[in-house]
């Protein structure tokens, strides 16, 4: 077998760069170790940058999207019961689209399948080769077959357990971890959302994240120790304890419901550097990780993909290999602020076991950012997203 770009992982970066590439004429196959339905019942966020709405449009994967989604201008932060609305239409002329990652997923599964390009579930034992002298190959097994994929170029979108950034040679890959002392419990109930927009909540108990993926369905979240297990939650011990968390005029609205899921996700930031090796590129977790409080993690898959996708144009259509030489540096600096503003989202909005002057610290920046304009205008900036950087 032969491709351009053998991409690993067929989560939403895997499928989105893969659709673009289909959609401008570059082969590609895609290889995915699990079930599609597997990988649809991964229940991600659900707050799209307008940067990653562009991309989907321009990928012909949006009408559903476009349809469906919500347009929210703004959101809510809540500090010492005080609540302050963030207008990101305001202050920075962007807004945020809330549709859930399920849903992306699904768009672009389908889209796979209607254009007919080759994918691979249930791909076993995926093994990377001679990525870095020119002539990468891809080895797995399908339904107790084994293959070879010959390729130019390997995209690794193969999330953080992958096999894309295990290949990578030790001595050339380094590693910067923050691990958080906390998580989020997350349930998802069919119940209306309690606002129209989303709501930050710190409270000395402890996080609380109101949001939603529909009118009709939303997803909370409260912070928790790592050393409960989600069987301690019951549905009602979760909506008491969000409902202390809340203001009393929000928690008076909240309307409870049976969890469609419950789940408790470890929070840790993660960078990988360099995010190519050869001819071996790392998108999305494979490369970084961030704690969900800035809403960063698939949009800034999103832009590894917008990078990544221009970069193989040039190589490919246009006769510029050297174009690929400046996707890391890029993509890195996006990365970065991205990982920045989610550790300081972090930081603000957690309930911490700090010293009273690291709590007195943490007060004087929530009453900054709140009080000033141009400190909500940073928080706004931050969550829209930056524009993405071209690649020339």
């Amino acid at each position: 077998m032969k491709t351009q770009v053998a991409i690993i992982g067929a989560g939403p970066s895997g499928l989105l760069l893969g659709q673009l590439l289909h959609r401008c004429g570059i082969d590609n196959v895609i290889l995915e170790r699990h079930t599609p339905e597997y990988v649809l019942g991964r229940i991600r966020a659900g707050v799209l940058e307008y940067g990653f709405v562009d991309l989907m449009r321009e990928a012909g994967v949006a009408e559903r999207m476009d349809r469906e989604g919500l347009v929210h201008d703004g959101f809510n932060l809540v500090f010492q019961g005080r609540r302050q609305h963030v207008d990101m239409k305001a202050l920075t002329g962007q807004s945020v689209l809330v549709y859930g990652q399920t849903e992306v997923t699904r768009d672009l599964m389908d889209a796979r399948k209607a254009s007919g390009a080759p994918i691979y579930y249930e791909a076993d034992e995926v093994q990377l080769h001679d990525f870095l002298e020119g002539k990468p190959r891809v080895t797995f097994t399908h339904q107790g077959q084994k293959k070879t994929l010959e390729c130019d170029y390997i995209a690794g979108c193969d999330g953080f357990h992958g096999v894309s950034r295990k290949s990578a040679p030790k001595d050339k890959i380094k590693e910067f971890e923050r691990v958080y002392p906390f998580g989020w419990l997350g349930l998802m109930s069919d119940t209306p959302p309690v606002e129209e927009e989303l709501i930050y909540v710190h409270n000395p108990r402890g996080f609380a994240l109101c949001s939603m993926r529909s009118p009709t369905r939303s997803r909370y979240y409260i912070q928790c120790s790592l050393a409960e297990h989600v069987d301690e939650w019951s549905d009602d011990r979760f909506w008491a304890e969000l409902s202390a968390r809340l203001p009393e005029d929000v928690a008076g609205k909240l309307v409870t419901g049976p969890s469609l899921e419950k789940s408790i996700a470890p929070l840790r930031s993660f960078v990988a550097e360099p995010m190519k090796f050869g001819n071996l590129f790392l998108v999305g977790d494979a490369a970084h990780i961030v704690p969900p409080t800035g809403a960063k993690g698939l949009n800034l898959a999103s832009s590894d993909v917008y990078t990544l996708y221009h970069a193989l144009r040039g190589a490919c259509l246009d006769g510029r290999p050297e174009l690929l030489d400046r996707y890391s540096e890029i993509a890195l600096r996006r990365v970065w602020k991205a990982e920045r503003f989610s550790w300081w989202m972090s930081m603000l909005l957690h309930t911490f076991d700090d010293d009273a002057f690291s709590q007195r610290i943490q007060k004087a920046e929530q009453d900054y950012y709140t009080s000033t304009r141009a400190g909500l205008t940073t928080i706004a900036e931050n969550y829209v997203g930056l524009p993405y950087e071209p690649v020339v």
